[in-house]
């Protein structure tokens, strides 16, 4: 039977070898082909251990084959780069800030609406327009017109503007046997109580409302078109505040003949005549701005037919022929014909 030493003699040489393999590394450190084999004998060793000890504690003998471990994370690591982190942030900043600004186009848009019903609401100031000439025996005061036909007008416009008017009668003095009015009997001046203008039902605000104003690149174009819109919806009021504030706010816009004559328009369709008048006569006598002063002529004359002042409306048709012949044969024919109806004009 063999002794424990012969038994184990080779394990023993392994061992030896194992303990001299860092001296022999140390040497043999720049030879590759001496390092794998120094590796080789290391594993040739543990193999022959793990026969030797078959129930080797794993505390003496690691198994080769070990459970993996998860990887440990360092705290604060980021889990995206920061590149990444900065674009997502940008891109939230952007959402913001286009919804804020939508937000506050839609916020001016309704304020500027509300701003046009108040001042609707509010009373109406009395239209700045120029008064009209007094009339005189001298023909250039009331602003020669020359026509295409090479006739002065003076005459016809002294008349469209009221020069045929009377003026009023002075008072008569008193009676001589009457006695004058003591100042107990003076009436006493009361201040005139100002109506408020009706309060504008629900609906009609949500009508209002619901009428857009355009936005294109021309604002002052788009605050006529918004005039025209409440006219064409029937809203005189608010209309004729709105194409007031746009001839306050553009007195040179090429727009400028279209809205007086549309502001003219809206008062003779609110049974205004008297006042609508002076807007299309103003109109009429701007040597610049000309687009609708063949409108303004005609619907001179359909207020002067209204107020049954026959012969104005006369002269102001005939001025219309005399001066517009194209539009009185053709754009404006129709409405010439119904307005000479039921006139009897020399």
């Amino acid at each position: 039977m063999k002794t424990f030493a012969a038994m184990h003699r080779p394990l023993l040489a392994a061992m030896a070898v194992v303990l001299a393999a860092p001296v022999i590394a140390q040497s043999n450190a720049a030879d590759p082909a001496a390092e794998a084999r120094i590796r080789k004998l290391e594993a040739e060793v543990r193999a022959l251990q793990r026969q030797v000890f078959p129930g080797g504690d794993g505390k003496y003998f690691p198994p080769l084959a070990q459970p993996g471990q998860p990887a440990a994370v360092a705290s604060g690591t980021p889990a995206s780069s920061p590149v990444a982190d900065l674009l997502v942030r940008v891109d939230g900043i952007e959402s913001q800030l286009a919804r804020l600004t939508a937000q506050q186009e839609e916020n001016g848009n309704k304020l500027a609406q509300l701003e046009a019903k108040v001042a609707a609401l509010a009373p109406a100031a009395p239209a700045v327009v120029a008064a009209s000439p007094a009339p005189s025996a001298t023909p250039g005061e009331a602003g020669a017109v020359t026509a295409t036909n090479g006739a002065t007008t003076s005459g016809n416009l002294a008349v469209m503007t009221g020069g045929a008017s009377q003026p009023k009668p002075a008072a008569a003095p008193p009676a001589a046997g009457a006695a004058k009015p003591s100042a107990a009997a003076k009436p006493i001046a009361t201040k005139p109580v100002a109506t408020k203008p009706a309060a504008a039902s629900a609906a009609r605000l949500a009508a209002v409302r619901a009428i857009e104003k355009p936005k294109t690149a021309d604002a002052g174009d788009d605050e006529y078109s918004y005039g025209f819109r409440l006219w064409e919806a029937k809203f005189h009021p608010e209309a004729q505040q709105q194409l007031k504030l746009f001839l306050d706010k553009y007195p040179r816009h090429a727009r400028r003949s279209f809205a007086r004559n549309l502001l003219g328009r809206s008062l003779l369709d609110e049974g205004k005549p008297d006042e609508a008048q002076k807007w299309f006569l103003e109109n009429y006598k701007d040597k610049q701005f000309r687009d609708r002063a063949a409108d303004s002529v005609l619907f001179l004359a359909e207020a002067t037919k209204r107020q049954k002042d026959t012969a104005r409306a006369c002269i102001a048709l005939a001025q219309f022929v005399d001066e517009f012949p194209n539009e009185a044969a053709g754009r404006l024919k129709s409405q010439y014909d119904a307005t000479r109806a039921g006139l009897k004009c020399d």
